[in-house]
């Protein structure tokens, strides 16, 4: 998404315990904000002098939670979970800078799953594992994943992983982007 907004960066992994601040937190929101503050605070307090951003995603349907998928069987369990429900899609970035948060954002959007059939689950698995593993609902927008909805309100940026439109707002009003 930056490379395509012509924003320069670089991608460094973040060293965050994702499962322990899973544990000790219950919403979407919750989780999505305080993994994105985390990822950007870890790579940030090694690179004090830089602007950093984290961002997370978090998927629930039915107020429940869900990882990416261990392996196929389990994405599978899941687009089955997903049939016919609301999936939300939470996502958030944060950026730091010196070791401190000074921006946050969080938005949500909701994916309508249409009813999938079991010949289509093996049939999109077939096409989109093990690309759709990595991906925390089991789905690429952007390639067959639309396939899996009736419906969708909310940013598209969201739903890719990332509210890049407030994003650039931020870096904008940082002087890290031209207004």
């Amino acid at each position: 998404m930056l490379d395509a907004a012509g924003v320069e960066y670089e991608a460094i992994p973040a060293q965050v315990d994702e499962a322990a601040i899973k544990a000790r937190l219950s919403t979407a929101t919750e989780i999505a904000v305080t993994l994105a503050q985390a990822k950007a605070l870890d790579i940030s307090s090694r690179r004090s002098s830089n602007w950093i951003a984290g961002s997370d995603s978090v998927v629930s349907v039915g107020g429940r939670l869900f990882d990416k998928p261990a392996n196929r069987e389990d994405a599978a369990d899941h687009l089955r979970f997903f049939s016919g429900k609301a999936l939300v899609l939470t996502s958030a970035v944060a950026l730091a800078r010196a070791g401190r948060i000074d921006w946050s954002h969080v938005e949500s959007a909701a994916l309508h799953v249409r009813a999938l059939s079991e010949e289509f689950i093996r049939s999109y698995l077939d096409m989109e594992w093990p690309e759709v593993g990595y991906c925390v609902g089991v789905f690429r927008l952007e390639g067959p994943g639309v396939q899996l909805f009736s419906s969708i309100d909310g940013n598209y940026f969201t739903i890719l992983g990332m509210p890049l439109v407030p994003l650039l707002g931020a870096l904008r009003e940082r002087g890290l982007l031209a207004s």
